[in-house]
This record gives structure tokens, C-alpha cells and sequence, in this order.
């Protein structure tokens, strides 16, 4: 079983947990249509950078 050699301090254990906190996704606004969407990824209705690069079909 592992055993710690010297008690972690609290701000050492403080400094390790430093990045843990969470932050929001990164998201961008399509040019065309100004729909928000996850940065590199395609919107909602199929434009990346201002181009249609997905066809819906609409059966």
C-alpha cells in the first residue's frame, strides 16, 4: 500500500488543483447566417467560414 513520505501542504495541494477548474467551450459566430456554433465545427444548418458544406435532404 502506498504511503505519502511528508504531509501535502495546502498550498502545494492548492497549486495541483489549480487547473481543475472547468471553463466554458470556446464558440463562434457564422458570418452567413450569424448562428453560434462550437469552434471548428460546422453550424446547425451546415456552414463552416461561410461556405454550405453539408446538403440537407429534406425527404
Amino acid at each position: 500500500m502506498a504511503v505519502q513520505q511528508t504531509k501535502k501542504s495546502p498550498s502545494k495541494r492548492n497549486m495541483r488543483r489549480a487547473h481543475d477548474s472547468l471553463s466554458s467551450p470556446s464558440t463562434a459566430i457564422e458570418p452567413t447566417t450569424g448562428e453560434t456554433h462550437l469552434r471548428h465545427h460546422i453550424s446547425p444548418n451546415g456552414f463552416y467560414r461561410g461556405k454550405k458544406v453539408i446538403q440537407k435532404n429534406d425527404d
